[in-house]
């Protein structure tokens, strides 16, 4: 098939799904575009790599200072959520009250740039990771924040996967690359590497089995019916990316999180004893390690070398580095300056993360900071364990992600930037008390009587 033909066939299944979903009227207003595009352009590739790809040049970016088209671009988004926020008059104060640790965890990141070599560049980066809360605020602030988190996934699942396949096999020069060493093709599709596609095939791969098993339960009608071919559908092309992204890691995680779903639906699982089961399934982790040497056993299954790709030996050289252990090197800067020059002699391929999110936190914002994203994760999974009792099966989703997410930090740093992955952890673990969606149904109310107003 002729590219310019698949092209329009892919841009023409697009503007059916979306088409779709305008037609099913959900309980969302146009503000959810904001953290659609948000996931959209973080799951994919920059503004300025989207600009390039057509022949729009913006003129270089370094890795220090970024390219100041995607600040702007990135900039905007946050000014357009911070105005929606305002505009529905949430309270910052009550935001905090009912997520302390988050709000400890991202005060302390911005002291950090106070000790940092680069303060301007790491108050800069401060600023972007400011999109994700406030982008998740925009969406728990929607009249129905569980439909709208639906409908996000969904959004931005119709443009991420059918145009990765679309790029992988008629566009091969923007959906594949080729390893510099030894010349093996990998696919990389609406991304910029194969971790990353296989990055959005974890998240959208593990919504959709969600939502899948979710939409099941429901009684038998044509809505039904359409809901659960529309999940197999998408789930089909996220296993095809999977295997041809070939990321180990996105697939164990993926396995993980569904696993885990699925062990909370059965009937013989007490909710009440989440923190039990957690504790059981360490030790019997532990015990299988010590005795059996089970991570070898996953790595050899996976068919990775017992180096993860030469990872174990990146986490030992940026070990060798002096830092301060207690603060770090202040946030998102350790990978910049003399630090960097002096591993990139060693490593050719230039890395610029530790593939390691627990050891890049400590890199960046030392034991402090390590202890701080730790208490994040539990208290994260605290909120998600109260929530099996009032909404059964988003509290699924939210437990189902972070196992994922605790796992997907061991090879890969996704603490860090605007990583997808850290998106949706702000997603899962960010809570609201119900009155802050009182401004919406306010407006729509008053909006209602003054039509009817306006009739009579």
């Amino acid at each position: 098939m002729p590219p310019i033909v698949a092209s329009l066939l892919c841009l023409g299944l697009i503007a059916w799904f979306f088409r779709r979903d305008i037609r099913e009227k959900p309980n969302v207003t146009s503000a959810l575009w904001l953290p659609t595009l948000w996931l959209l352009i973080i799951g994919s590739r920059s503004f300025s790599q989207w600009l390039d790809m057509y022949g729009w040049s913006v003129g270089g970016a370094s890795l220090e200072e970024g390219s100041p088209v995607d600040a702007a671009f990135y900039f905007a988004l946050i000014v357009g959520g911070a105005y929606v926020l305002i505009k529905r008059r949430v309270s910052l104060k009550e935001v905090i009250s009912h997520n302390r640790w988050l709000a400890f965890f991202l005060i302390y990141c911005l002291v950090s740039v106070l000790w940092s070599d680069f303060p301007f560049v790491s108050f800069k980066r401060w600023i972007k990771i400011l999109g994700h809360p406030i982008m998740a605020l925009v969406l728990f602030t929607e009249p129905d924040p569980e439909e709208s988190f639906i409908r996000l996934m969904k959004r931005s699942a119709y443009v991420l996967l059918p145009v990765s396949i679309l790029f992988i096999k008629y566009y091969p020069q923007w959906g594949r690359q080729f390893d510099p060493w030894s010349g093996s093709a990998t696919s990389t599709g609406i991304t910029t590497d194969k971790n990353s596609l296989g990055c959005i095939c974890l998240i959208l791969g593990f919504f959709f089995f969600w939502q899948f098993q979710k939409t099941w339960k429901l009684e038998k009608t044509r809505a039904r019916r359409n809901e659960l071919l529309l999940c197999g559908f998408f789930f089909v092309m996220v296993v095809w990316l999977l295997k041809m992204a070939r990321s180990s890691t996105s697939m164990l995680t993926l396995f993980i999180a569904m696993l885990t779903v699925l062990f909370l639906g059965l009937r013989f699982v007490d909710k009440r004893r989440l923190g039990f089961y957690l504790v059981t399934g360490i030790v019997v982790l532990l015990v299988a390690q010590f005795c059996f040497g089970l991570s070898d056993m996953i790595i050899a299954s996976l068919g990775k070398d017992p180096t993860l790709t030469d990872r174990t030996k990146v986490w030992r050289s940026v070990l060798q580095v002096p830092i301060n252990p207690i603060v770090g090197t202040g946030f998102e800067t350790f990978w910049l300056g003399e630090r960097r020059d002096r591993l990139w002699k060693i490593w050719w391929w230039q890395p610029v993360q530790a593939h390691n999110g627990y050891l890049e936190t400590y890199l960046n914002l030392g034991l402090i900071g390590l202890g701080l994203m730790v208490i994040l994760i539990l208290s994260a999974f605290w909120k998600g364990s109260k929530m099996l009792f009032s909404s059964f099966e988003f509290a699924r989703f939210r437990l189902g992600f972070l196992a994922a997410f605790v796992l997907y930090n061991w090879t890969e740093a996704a603490f860090k930037a605007l990583h997808p992955v850290w998106f949706i952890f702000y997603l899962i673990s960010i809570d609201l008390p119900k009155p802050l969606a009182a401004p919406i149904e306010a407006e729509i109310v008053v909006e209602d009587e003054m039509a009817d107003g306006l009739k009579t």
